[in-house]
């Protein structure tokens, strides 16, 4: 399968310093890997409603929902790319993989054996010298891929507060280089080790 990265945007900034990072890495990609960029703020998807008890769930087939859930089940490679905001994800992306539970009651979709052996990767700017207090975050894109049977290739980190700072973060930049070219492990929740 030729590879084909989606990119879903978090931020609540146009260009912010995530965004920034995540295309230093992806620009050292092959030209033959296929990128997808879907920006949550273009296309917002409403507050995620829990119907697994009470109603079926049905395949999205048009606006915004449509688009990501496509967009997801076609990608071999799938990068978050969040700002770090309270410690975690912003809230447009803990939104897009909120719909992740939904899409796993979809008839039809068998999404959790369709991400099963594909890759989730994470991007995020952070406002703080200390990367440790990304860890919740970083424990959130680990468990999710641990949960679908997914590979984890880890989250690279990068700092900067004010537009554009994350370009003065020379060790970022530098990660960025290889951060695709990684291996991902499989993920496993820490008490399977």
């Amino acid at each position: 399968m030729t590879r084909r990265f989606l990119f879903v945007l978090g931020s609540a900034r146009a260009e912010g310093n995530s965004e920034l990072l995540a295309r230093r890495a992806a620009e050292q990609l092959p030209p033959d890997v296929e990128q997808q960029w879907i920006d949550l703020t273009e296309h917002p998807i409403p507050d995620f409603e829990d119907l697994r008890h009470d109603s079926d769930h049905v395949r999205p087939t048009e606006g915004n929902l449509a688009l990501l859930l496509d967009a997801t089940l076609a990608a071999t490679d799938i990068v978050i790319v969040s700002p770090l905001y309270w410690y975690s994800l912003s809230a447009q992306t803990k939104r897009y993989l909120d719909y992740w539970s939904g899409w796993l009651r979809t008839p039809g979709l068998d999404f959790k054996a369709t991400l099963a052996g594909r890759t989730l990767w994470g991007v995020t700017a952070l406002a703080h010298r200390e990367e440790v207090v990304a860890d919740p975050l970083i424990g959130t894109l680990h468990n999710s891929a641990a949960y679908m049977g997914m590979r984890f290739g880890g989250v690279l980190l990068g700092n900067g507060s004010k537009p554009g700072d994350v370009l003065n973060d020379t060790e970022a930049l530098t990660r960025a280089k290889t951060f695709f070219t990684q291996e991902a492990p499989l993920a496993r929740f820490l008490y399977e080790k």
